[in-house]
């Protein structure tokens, strides 16, 4: 049984934005990197897809407030399970 191949990212990209150019077809963009066609246009699809979140003005750099607030309770919850604890090793 053959092994599976694994490729870099920036390789998808190179094969995707080839077949984007529309200069060869699918199958000659196959041929040429030793792929099936159908990886090709799967890349393709993919490329096309993602795009739109390329230009997105919205950035998820950190988390949301929700989230933000969610760990500030699990923090106080955790902080005075940590002082009853403390309290019984004391005695």
């Amino acid at each position: 049984m053959a092994k599976r191949r694994n490729f870099t990212d920036q390789f998808k990209a190179k094969v995707a934005l080839e077949a984007l150019r529309g200069d060869k077809t699918v199958q000659e963009i196959a041929a040429k990197h030793q792929l099936h066609p159908n990886q090709v246009s799967t890349w393709k699809r993919q490329a096309i897809d993602g795009m739109a979140d390329v230009f997105s003005g919205s950035k998820q750099s950190g988390p949301t407030e929700a989230e933000v607030k969610e760990l500030h309770a699990k923090i106080g919850r955790l902080a005075v399970e940590n002082d009853f604890l403390s309290e019984g090793l004391k005695r």
